[in-house]
């Protein structure tokens, strides 16, 4: 048998790869040019059942071209396409522009759904982005040596309700929290930048307070005391899948980057659904994590 991969960016293609050669099939990878790693090629150079044949963002006739040459019947999405692409100046072929004419909304779902109806018309069902990859997802409970204290675990109970509102409407699927109020929501920037975004607003609020302290000392003969902040700083980071999740595309990802992004943040607390998460380079992560006091909490919906 032979599957097709179209690969987006970040590590995900590379591990289904690995996998599904372990179960001895053919990979014939539709690289996109905008997002996947050249890596690629030099996996493909290295074994003969791989295949790579390197393809834009807009062409989708010639996708699916490519796997019906190839004698593709399945095929798998793995990786991450930014959202935001479908602004850029990537020009779609006849096919891709028809379907975006005919979409109601362009949200992820809607996109990718489409997509796969397409491929699906042609011969080529597109199977859930997890096949080959069950170990790596989350299992539920505590999966860091730190458990969440009392006021991680009020953020993440506020932190659950917003995200699953905002996955509902397929906006995104972060949020991040702190005091339980809500510091900043994904949109298409991504996981990582959100936590980013998050991590400057509250440094910018701790500059705006010493700069305040800073001019109430100067007023003063004596040096004024810093005043107690009400609201506790830390961030805590919410993650989830969609209600009604298509396990094809989209998946939640949790990685390295996700870590060092959070510790650059202040972020001490991930949480994420149990079995609907996907964690990469589990070990490494989960030892970051644990040296820089960071817990990880996977719960089932």
């Amino acid at each position: 048998m032979k599957l097709g991969l179209i690969a987006g960016n970040g590590r995900f293609p590379f591990l289904l790869l690995d996998a599904a050669r372990a179960e001895g099939l053919e990979v014939v990878v539709a690289a996109i040019k905008e997002e996947t790693d050249p890596e690629i090629d030099r996996r493909a150079e290295a074994d003969s059942g791989i295949t790579v044949h390197w393809l834009s963002l807009g062409e989708l006739s010639r996708l699916i071209e490519t796997f019906k040459n190839a004698g593709v019947a399945k095929a798998v999405m793995a990786g991450q396409v930014k959202h935001k692409q479908i602004f850029s100046s990537i020009r779609p072929d006849w096919r891709l522009a028809k379907l975006l004419l005919n979409l109601r909304t362009r949200s992820t779902d809607a996109l990718l759904g489409a997509v796969a109806k397409v491929l699906s018309d042609e011969g080529i069902e597109l199977i859930n982005s997890t096949t080959f990859l069950d170990p790596l997802l989350a299992e539920e409970g505590v999966l860091t040596s730190r458990a969440p204290d009392a006021d991680e675990c009020l953020n993440i109970e506020y932190g659950l309700g917003v995200a699953q509102a905002l996955a509902a409407f397929d906006i995104g699927q972060t949020v991040i929290v702190a005091a339980q109020a809500c510091v900043a929501v994904e949109a298409m920037e991504g996981t990582d930048a959100t936590i980013d975004r998050a991590g400057r607003l509250m440094r910018s609020i701790d500059l705006m307070q010493s700069l305040d302290d800073s001019r109430a000392g100067d007023a003063a003969t004596e040096p004024a005391p810093t005043a107690p902040s009400l609201l506790a700083r830390r961030l805590t980071v919410v993650k989830v899948a969609k209600p009604n999740q298509d396990m094809r595309f989209d998946v939640p990802v949790i990685g390295q980057s996700t870590v060092e992004t959070m510790i650059r943040a202040g972020a001490t607390c991930l949480s994420i659904e149990a079995g609907r998460t996907l964690l990469f380079d589990r070990d490494a992560l989960l030892k970051r994590a644990n040296d820089a006091g960071i817990t990880i909490v996977a719960a089932s919906r």
